[in-house]
């Protein structure tokens, strides 16, 4: 049997790990690769391992020998997947690892922007309990998950896990038809009425033609002044300098993000340059409790073993 060569293009994003190819082969492990690296990093490869360096059609189409290319996360818009399919390449992700931790993060978002976490941090560290002549400092309004309607844009397993703990706490769930459709689904919701109903709105869909900036100026105008945003999907669903303009100006009552339209920000964000009580963001960590990040490494290993023994 031949030697199958594998490229890691961005080893460093995940730990060490010892992984069991169970097939003769070479590896090789990049920490990180810059685009104009990828090329010639992956000209002989037969497996390349990517988890956020783009593959493009003209890489592709220079890598002759690339069979499979693995990607360890679910977010395949990296990927040239028409390209694979006209030149042969598979492409495996991973499906489900981080469905828990990312509802989790999902949740801890809701629960913070609803009880007014940041707000009353700063004050306590500002020394305005001190200052009470209360018992208690009453700040920022606090408000109550039990009631509340969701609405949840994506209803995949993320989508349903946050549903569950959602429901759990006594919310109502809306599920978000698209943006544009013609027609809306059974169990379904139309994309404006959600809009119009949700007391926090949750994204967890693709990115992709559809539902590119699928929450702009004239969405978050519809949206009650009082509602949460919490995207945890990727950056570009929201139009950030929208969000930055409707957190300021009162129509929206605070904002979770996880996720921003560049990553790194290596050029600064609207969403980072301003400092607002009621917007919280965290570095795209979502998915990365310890037990997903030892789902995903055993999902890898066996996408590669699965692939190369023809399952």
């Amino acid at each position: 049997m031949n030697t199958s060569e594998i490229v890691f293009l961005d080893r460093a994003t995940l730990p060490k790990h010892q992984f069991d190819f169970r097939f003769p082969h070479h590896t090789t492990e990049y920490p990180r690769t810059n685009p104009d690296e990828v090329i010639s990093r992956i000209a002989n490869a037969t497996i390349v391992v990517t988890n956020k360096i783009p593959i493009d059609a003209e890489t592709i189409k220079n890598c002759p020998k690339l069979r499979l290319i693995a990607v360890p996360a679910t977010g395949l818009d990296h990927i040239d997947l028409q390209a694979a399919q006209q030149h042969g390449v598979e492409v495996r992700n991973v499906h489900g690892y981080g469905n828990d931790a990312v509802a989790d993060h999902t949740l801890m978002l809701m629960l913070a922007l609803m009880r007014q976490l940041p707000a009353y941090q700063r004050d306590v560290a500002a020394g305005k309990w001190e200052k009470s002549p209360y018992f208690c400092y009453k700040g920022a309004p606090i408000r109550d998950l039990n009631g509340k309607t969701l609405g949840i844009f994506g209803r995949g397993g993320i989508g349903q896990a946050v549903a569950t703990r959602a429901q759990a706490f006594g919310m109502k769930i809306l599920w978000g038809e698209h943006k544009n459709a013609t027609s809306v689904r059974e169990g379904y919701t139309p994309f404006t009425q959600v809009l119009q109903q949700a007391d926090i709105l949750s994204l967890h869909c693709p990115l992709n033609d559809q539902t590119r900036n699928m929450i702009g100026e004239e969405e978050l105008k519809t949206m009650k002044p009082q509602a949460i945003l919490i995207n945890v999907g990727r950056g570009g669903l929201v139009s950030e300098q929208a969000l930055v303009n409707a957190l300021k100006n009162d129509q929206l009552a605070g904002a979770g993000m996880d996720v921003l339209s560049q990553e790194p920000p290596v050029n600064g964000n609207p969403l980072l340059s301003t400092q607002l009580p009621n917007l919280i963001i965290t570095p795209h960590i979502a998915w990365g409790s310890i037990d997903a990040i030892k789902r995903i490494l055993v999902m890898l290993e066996d996408n590669i073993n699965h692939f190369m023994a023809n399952k």
